[in-house]
């Protein structure tokens, strides 16, 4: 059972209308089959009278499912006057939201029911796991109920499982044709892929992102699919494809360039880049949302996950620097660890705390989407031109 209305203040005349919920509206006013602007805002003020509003709630011509009705409802009551903002009152019938939408019904906060989508019995499967994830990754209440209830057209959470579905195939590949499974980097013929990054390679652009899907070995390919798995899937889910891949994308890519301006003798291999810039903004949102974070042993899972990311950052470093094989060659590069962690705790952070947020009308996204511009291109003319100014020793290329 959802929660139960709010109930609205006296002088407003608001009252919830009970009810299913209706199917969402794409159109740019609240209904524009039967009402237009002229008719719910004769003066052109940009506001909807109180009468007008909850002659509409009342009359049960006004397409909204009692979770938007309660927003509404706070949305009046945080207005000193009653009224409801038109351009709010059609970007909440059609899904879209602002921060200015937010702000407006923080002070409305407390006519909301404080109970939750986790308080809710009888759900199915699905259900409980569009809970858990709700209260995984947002860490406002009514973020987690606009999500709970918010009907699902776009398609599952293919990215993550795509990235990781193919990581594991081009492991096993290499492992069959190697007969190898651990320390894959140690076969002299390891580095002959087409997908490591390799300095001697690097007119070949594709390397920058490609050695996304090339792993160390079973320990490290295990590491990066099962926070991809636990932590990139609920982000996605909630944040979007589009955003998430993005994301990951972006870390691979800081890795990759940092690893050819820190190390430049190194190679670079795992998808260790994105896993560490989901990671790094998801433990960064819940640390600076600690109080309103729901998810259950958060303290202990915060610990394990810092313990785990610590540990894979310090076999990194020891593959790094310990003698390899002759015939080996240097060992894949740490840096793109710290690189991806960096992108997370900048640019992650700031997608995952715009949620359902534009992105473009943000100033702190454009000056995070700026430095990393300039990052990338200081790394391109770094790659093209630093190795011959300072005569750096590449290892030959396999």
């Amino acid at each position: 059972m959802r929660p139960s209305p709010a109930s609205a203040p006296p002088s407003s005349g608001l009252s919830p209308s009970p009810g299913p919920a209706q199917p969402r509206l794409n159109s740019p006013a609240p209904n524009s089959s039967q009402f237009s602007c002229r008719q719910l805002d004769p003066d052109n003020t940009g506001f909807i009278g109180v009468d007008t509003f909850a002659g509409l709630v009342h009359s049960h011509e006004l397409p909204l499912d009692p979770t938007k009705l309660d927003m509404l409802v706070a949305l009046a009551q945080s207005n000193a006057e009653g009224q409801v903002c038109y351009q709010e009152l059609a970007d909440l019938i059609s899904s879209k939201r602002s921060s200015s939408f937010k702000k407006a019904i923080a002070s409305g906060q407390r006519a909301l029911p404080r109970d939750g989508p986790l308080d809710e019995p009888g759900l199915g499967f699905y259900k409980r796991f569009v809970r858990y994830v709700a209260y995984e990754v947002l860490p406002c209440e009514m973020d987690r109920r606009w999500y709970f209830y918010q009907p699902r057209t776009c398609p599952p959470p293919v990215f993550m499982a795509t990235v990781t579905l193919t990581q594991i195939i081009v492991f096993l590949c290499y492992g069959a044709r190697l007969n190898r499974w651990v320390l894959q980097t140690y076969h002299p013929q390891y580095m002959e892929s087409p997908l490591v990054y390799h300095p001697g390679h690097r007119a070949r652009a594709w390397r920058f992102l490609t050695y996304m899907f090339m792993h160390v070995g079973l320990e490290q390919l295990g590491f990066n699919a099962l926070l991809q798995l636990m932590i990139g899937v609920p982000l996605e889910m909630v944040h979007g494809a589009l955003r998430i891949s993005f994301l990951y994308l972006a870390g691979v890519l800081a890795g990759s360039l940092t690893v050819s301006i820190t190390d430049m003798r190194a190679p670079v291999v795992g998808g260790s880049g994105g896993v560490y810039a989901l990671c790094s903004a998801h433990l960064a949102n819940v640390v600076m949302n600690w109080a309103g974070m729901r998810c259950p042993y958060k303290l202990l899972r915060m610990v394990l996950a810092l313990v785990c990311m610590s540990s894979e950052v310090g076999r990194a470093v020891w593959l790094r620097f310990s003698p390899p094989l002759p015939s080996s060659g240097p060992q894949p590069s740490f840096m793109a660890h710290l690189a991806g962690a960096i992108v997370g705790i900048s640019m992650g952070l700031t997608i995952l705390r715009s949620y359902e947020e534009n992105l473009q009308d943000q100033c702190g996204w454009w000056v995070v989407l700026f430095s990393y511009a300039t990052f990338l291109l200081f790394a391109i003319f770094w790659n093209i031109f630093a190795y011959d100014l300072l005569g750096a020793q590449t290892p030959p290329p396999p």
